[in-house]
C-alpha cells in the first residue's frame, strides 16, 4: 500500500499548496494550464489506448462499459456524493463538488492507476504510483487554485479504489496475464483522453459512467478462455 498512500499523500499536499498559496491567478492563465493540461492528457491518453493489442476488444469494452455505466449511472452517484461533501465541507463553495468529481475521475482513470496498483500488489513495485503520484501532485495544484478544497479530498476515492486493487491483485494474481492487463490498461487510457476533450470544452461527457468498460477486457478475455477450453 506505499504507492498509494504516497499518491494520496501528494493529493492532500499539493490542493493544500494549490488552495492556500497558488491565488490569484489570472484567469486567462488558468485557462491555458488547463487546456495545455488537457492537451497533454488527450496525448498520454490516445498513446496509452494505441498499445492495445484487439481493436475489437477496445470497442465492444467501451461500449457494452458505457451502457452498463449509463444503467448504474455513477456519474449521478459521484456528484451526489460530491454535493453530499459539499454541504459538509464545501461551506457553500460552488466549485466544490466539479473539483471532486474531476479531481476523483481524472486520478482513478487510466493505465497509470492500474497499472501501478497491480505492480505494487503483485511485485512490491511502488515505482509506477511515485510516477503518478508526482502528476496528480502538479494536476492538485492547478485544480485546487481554480476549483478550491473540493479536489483534496478526491484522495478518499483514490485511496480506496487503488487501495482495493492492490489488495485484490494479492488475491488474483494466478487470473491476471500480460493481455488482461494490457487491454484494461488501453481502456482506461482511452478514458484519460476523454477527460481530455470535456477539458477543453468540447463536449461534455459522463466520463466516470464509462468507467465499467476498464474492467471488462478481463471478463471478454476469460470468457474467451473458458468457451476454448471447452472446443
Amino acid at each position: 500500500m506505499l504507492g498509494t498512500l504516497v499518491n494520496a499523500g501528494a493529493i492532500i499536499v499539493c490542493s493544500l499548496i494549490g488552495k492556500l498559496f497558488v491565488k490569484n491567478v489570472p484567469e486567462r492563465v488558468s485557462e491555458a494550464i488547463i487546456k495545455a493540461i488537457a492537451i497533454t492528457l488527450i496525448f498520454i491518453g490516445i498513446s496509452g489506448a494505441m498499445k492495445n493489442e484487439s481493436i475489437l476488444l477496445l470497442i465492444i469494452s467501451m461500449i457494452a462499459g458505457a451502457v452498463l455505466g449509463e444503467l448504474i449511472d455513477i456519474d449521478k452517484g459521484m456528484n451526489k456524493l460530491g454535493k453530499w461533501a459539499e454541504s459538509k465541507l464545501g461551506q457553500g463553495d460552488s466549485n466544490f463538488s466539479k473539483g471532486f468529481v474531476s479531481a476523483t475521475i481524472l486520478f482513478c482513470t487510466g493505465s497509470m492507476a492500474i497499472v501501478g496498483s497491480l505492480e505494487s500488489g503483485l511485485a512490491g513495485n511502488h515505482e509506477i504510483l511515485f510516477a503518478k503520484s508526482i502528476l496528480d501532485g502538479i494536476i492538485s495544484v492547478v485544480f485546487a487554485s481554480r476549483f478550491g478544497i473540493g479536489v483534496l479530498f478526491s484522495f478518499v476515492p483514490v485511496l480506496m479504489y487503488q487501495g482495493l486493487i492492490v489488495i485484490g491483485a494479492t488475491y488474483v494474481r494466478d487470473w491476471l496475464t500480460a493481455a488482461i492487463i494490457t487491454e484494461m490498461s488501453a481502456v482506461g487510457s482511452l478514458l484519460i483522453a476523454v477527460i481530455g476533450f470535456n477539458f477543453l470544452g468540447v463536449k461534455e461527457i459522463k466520463v466516470a459512467n464509462m468507467i465499467p468498460a476498464i474492467f471488462l477486457p478481463w471478463l471478454f478475455i476469460a470468457m474467451g478462455n473458458f468457451i476454448q477450453t471447452f472446443m
